[in-house]
Protein backbone atom coordinates (compact mmCIF):
# COMPACT_ATOMS: atom_id res chain seq x y z
CA UNK A 1 0.00 0.00 0.00
CA UNK A 2 2.75 2.49 0.95
CA UNK A 3 4.79 1.98 -2.24
CA UNK A 4 1.70 2.71 -4.34
CA UNK A 5 1.00 5.85 -2.28
CA UNK A 6 4.61 7.09 -2.63
CA UNK A 7 4.59 6.41 -6.37
CA UNK A 8 1.37 8.35 -6.82
CA UNK A 9 2.68 11.18 -4.66
CA UNK A 10 5.92 11.34 -6.65
CA UNK A 11 4.02 11.25 -9.95
CA UNK A 12 1.49 13.95 -9.08
CA UNK A 13 3.75 16.15 -6.93
CA UNK A 14 3.94 19.05 -9.44
CA UNK A 15 0.14 19.15 -9.72
CA UNK A 16 -0.17 19.36 -5.93
CA UNK A 17 2.69 21.71 -5.08
CA UNK A 18 2.26 24.28 -7.87
CA UNK A 19 -1.19 25.52 -6.81
CA UNK A 20 -0.12 25.44 -3.17
CA UNK A 21 3.01 27.49 -3.92
CA UNK A 22 0.96 29.93 -6.00
CA UNK A 23 -1.53 30.39 -3.18
CA UNK A 24 1.22 30.97 -0.60
CA UNK A 25 2.95 33.46 -2.96
CA UNK A 26 -0.28 35.35 -3.61
CA UNK A 27 -1.06 35.64 0.11
CA UNK A 28 2.50 36.71 0.91
CA UNK A 29 2.56 39.31 -1.86
CA UNK A 30 -0.69 40.92 -0.73
CA UNK A 31 0.26 40.74 2.94
CA UNK A 32 3.51 42.55 2.18
CA UNK A 33 1.63 45.24 0.25
CA UNK A 34 -0.75 45.82 3.14
CA UNK A 35 1.88 45.89 5.88
CA UNK A 36 4.87 47.58 4.29
CA UNK A 37 5.60 51.28 3.99
CA UNK A 38 5.74 52.23 0.31
CA UNK A 39 7.53 55.55 0.87
CA UNK A 40 10.99 55.70 -0.70
CA UNK A 41 13.07 58.70 0.39
CA UNK A 42 14.66 60.89 -2.26
CA UNK A 43 18.39 60.43 -2.82
CA UNK A 44 20.50 62.50 -5.14
CA UNK A 45 21.74 60.71 -8.20
CA UNK A 46 25.31 59.47 -8.33
CA UNK A 47 26.18 62.17 -10.86
CA UNK A 48 24.82 64.93 -8.59
CA UNK A 49 26.68 63.54 -5.58
CA UNK A 50 29.91 63.39 -7.58
CA UNK A 51 29.42 66.93 -8.88
CA UNK A 52 28.82 68.26 -5.36
CA UNK A 53 31.85 66.42 -4.04
CA UNK A 54 34.06 67.75 -6.85
CA UNK A 55 32.86 71.32 -6.22
CA UNK A 56 33.56 70.97 -2.53
CA UNK A 57 37.07 69.65 -3.22
CA UNK A 58 37.74 72.55 -5.60
CA UNK A 59 36.68 75.03 -2.93
CA UNK A 60 39.00 73.41 -0.39
CA UNK A 61 41.96 73.69 -2.77
CA UNK A 62 41.64 77.49 -2.97
CA UNK A 63 43.32 78.95 0.12
CA UNK A 64 41.52 82.32 -0.03
CA UNK A 65 38.08 80.70 0.37
CA UNK A 66 38.75 78.81 3.59
CA UNK A 67 36.00 79.39 6.12
CA UNK A 68 36.92 80.60 9.55
CA UNK A 69 36.67 77.96 12.22
CA UNK A 70 34.00 78.78 14.73
CA UNK A 71 33.60 76.64 17.80
CA UNK A 72 30.13 76.74 19.25
CA UNK A 73 31.23 75.20 22.51
CA UNK A 74 34.41 73.95 24.05
CA UNK A 75 35.12 70.42 25.07
CA UNK A 76 34.62 71.41 28.71
CA UNK A 77 31.03 72.48 28.01
CA UNK A 78 29.89 69.10 26.77
CA UNK A 79 29.37 67.44 30.16
CA UNK A 80 28.79 70.53 32.27
CA UNK A 81 26.44 70.03 35.19
CA UNK A 82 23.30 72.20 35.30
CA UNK A 83 24.44 73.98 38.46
CA UNK A 84 27.62 75.22 36.77
CA UNK A 85 25.91 76.50 33.61
CA UNK A 86 24.70 79.72 35.22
Amino acid sequence: MWPVFYTALRTYAPYITLPFAGLVGFIGYNLENWLSDKYTPYNKSIEEQRRDRMLQEEQLKQPENVDKLKYKHTILDTNLSPSLKS
